[in-house]
C-alpha cells in the first residue's frame, strides 16, 4: 500500500469551498478518498467538480455548519451516498477582528456558532458513522488557540473551545475506536486573509506586517496544512491522538513536517511545479 492511501475511505471535509477546505479536499481526492465537499455556498460545487475532473469520486453537499438540521442532513447524505464516513475534517470557519471592548454580542455570538458550535453539531452528527468505522476526526483550530494575538478576541476564543473541545473528545472516543486531531496553523495566505489584506489602506505593508511575525519568514499555503491533516487522518497516524497532535500545531506545522514527511511535501512541491508548467498559478 502506498503511503498516505485513502482508497475505499469516505471523507468529508467542511468549509471546502475555499482556502485550507479546499486543499484537504483536493488532497483526500488525489489519494483515492471519495470526498463529499460541504460549503455553506456554493463554492464548493466547483470543488467536487475538480475532484471529478482528476478522476476521483466527490458529492458536493450545500450546509450551514450552525444549522443543525442541514448538518445532520449533510452527514447523512454524505453517509448515504458512499455507505459510510471514515474521517471528518472540520474546516468551516470565519475570522473577525477587535479586542473585546470592539467586539460586539452579534459578532461573538456569530463566531462562536460557526466556529466552535458548527464543530460541535458536525463532531455529534458524524460520531455513530464513525464508531461504525473506526474512524478518525481532524479540526482545524489556530495559532490564536494557543497564543495569545491582539484584535483576535471572538477568533481567538472561538479556536480555544475548539481545541479544548477535541482534546476532550479523544479522551471520551478513543475506547469506540475513533482518533480525534486537531492542526493549528500560523497565518496562511488563504482568500480569507487575501481579502482582509486587500480590504486594507496599504495592502503592500498589511502583507509584510503578517509576514513579519512568522518565524519561516514567509505565509504559510493551505495546500501545506492539508499535508498535516492528510498525515493525522490516515493509517499511519493511527497511535495519534490529542493531546499528541499539539507537536504539528501553531507555526512550525511547516517546520516538523518537512523533516518528518519529506516524501508527502516533495510530492506537493512536484504538483505545484506541474502547475505551473500549465499555467494554472
Amino acid at each position: 500500500m502506498a503511503l498516505f492511501d485513502y482508497t475505499g475511505k469516505v471523507v468529508l471535509v467542511t468549509g471546502a469551498g475555499a482556502g485550507i477546505g479546499r486543499a484537504c479536499a483536493l488532497a483526500f481526492g488525489e489519494r483515492g478518498a471519495r470526498v463529499c465537499v460541504n460549503s455553506v455556498s456554493e463554492s464548493g460545487k466547483a470543488v467536487a467538480e475538480e475532484i471529478r475532473t482528476r478522476g476521483g469520486e466527490s458529492l458536493f453537499v450545500q450546509a450551514d455548519v450552525q444549522n443543525q438540521l442541514q448538518v445532520e442532513r449533510m452527514v447523512q447524505k454524505a453517509a448515504a451516498a458512499y455507505g459510510k464516513l471514515d474521517v471528518l475534517v472540520n474546516c468551516a470557519g470565519i475570522v473577525t477582528g477587535g479586542s473585546v471592548v470592539e467586539t460586539d454580542l452579534e459578532t461573538w455570538n456569530r463566531v462562536m456558532a460557526v466556529n466552535a458550535t458548527g464543530v460541535f453539531l458536525t463532531c455529534r452528527a458524524a460520531m455513530p458513522y464513525l464508531r461504525k468505522t473506526r474512524g478518525c476526526i481532524t479540526n482545524i483550530t489556530s495559532l490564536v488557540a494557543i497564543k495569545g494575538i491582539a484584535s483576535r478576541a471572538a477568533y481567538s476564543a472561538s479556536k480555544g473551545a475548539v481545541l479544548a473541545l477535541s482534546r476532550a473528545m479523544a479522551a471520551d472516543c478513543l475506547a469506540d475506536g475513533v482518533r480525534v486531531n486537531c492542526v493549528s496553523p500560523g497565518t496562511v495566505l488563504s482568500p480569507s486573509l487575501q481579502g482582509r489584506i486587500d480590504g486594507e489602506p496599504n495592502p503592500e505593508e498589511a502583507y509584510a506586517r503578517y509576514v513579519s511575525r512568522q518565524p519561516m519568514g514567509r505565509l504559510g499555503t493551505p495546500e501545506e496544512i492539508a499535508a498535516a491533516v492528510i498525515y493525522t487522518c490516515s493509517a499511519e497516524a493511527a497511535f495519534l491522538s490529542e493531546p499528541a497532535a499539539d507537536v504539528i500545531a501553531a507555526t512550525m506545522t511547516t517546520v516538523l513536517f518537512l523533516k518528518t514527511f519529506p516524501g508527502i511535501v516533495r510530492e506537493t512541491e512536484a504538483m505545484e511545479k506541474a502547475k505551473e508548467k500549465k499555467g494554472q498559478i
